[in-house]
């Protein structure tokens, strides 16, 4: 079963290495490492090891964005990102939850939509030859403990 829990300082390799197998690429350790520092990265944990994970940043006027979200090829259609974005919309401080994939990216797309997530709005010119599709999805919030309906 896969958990997920906030990443700490000593995750950072771990999470780095499943960064460069699926982008190629060493040049984010110093965003993930601050993403860390500041509470706003988490992974996802199936048997004892990092399988993978997310950074939130919760200043999209509020609301909670999911920026950047990455699961090891080996554990791919095996629920992890479906966990990652759960505990998002558990942690997301307000009724909104955003994220967003490029037009490339129809598994990603499929995923967002089949999690209730609706297209909101299309962004030029991220990359050179792709649109970045923004997502968000409402979210039920509980009642405060001691309400009343």
């Amino acid at each position: 079963m896969v958990h997920v829990e906030e990443a700490v300082e000593a995750d950072l390799n771990a999470l780095c290495a499943i960064d460069r197998l699926v982008i190629g690429s060493s040049e984010r350790r110093s965003f993930l490492s601050s993403a860390i520092a500041a509470r706003r990265c988490y992974k996802a944990v199936f048997g004892g090891e990092a399988v993978g994970f997310m950074v939130i940043e919760k200043g999209l006027y509020g609301h909670a964005f999911i920026s950047f979200m990455i699961v090891h090829p080996g554990h791919r259609r095996e629920g992890v990102a479906s966990a990652l974005i759960d505990y998002a919309e558990f942690i997301a401080p307000t009724d909104k939850l955003f994220t967003s994939t490029s037009t490339g990216n129809t598994d990603m797309q499929r995923l967002c939509e089949s999690l209730g997530f609706i297209r909101s709005s299309s962004i030029g010119n991220l990359e050179s030859d792709e649109s970045e599709i923004v997502y968000y999805k409402p979210l039920l919030k509980k009642a405060a403990v001691g309400s009343r309906s």
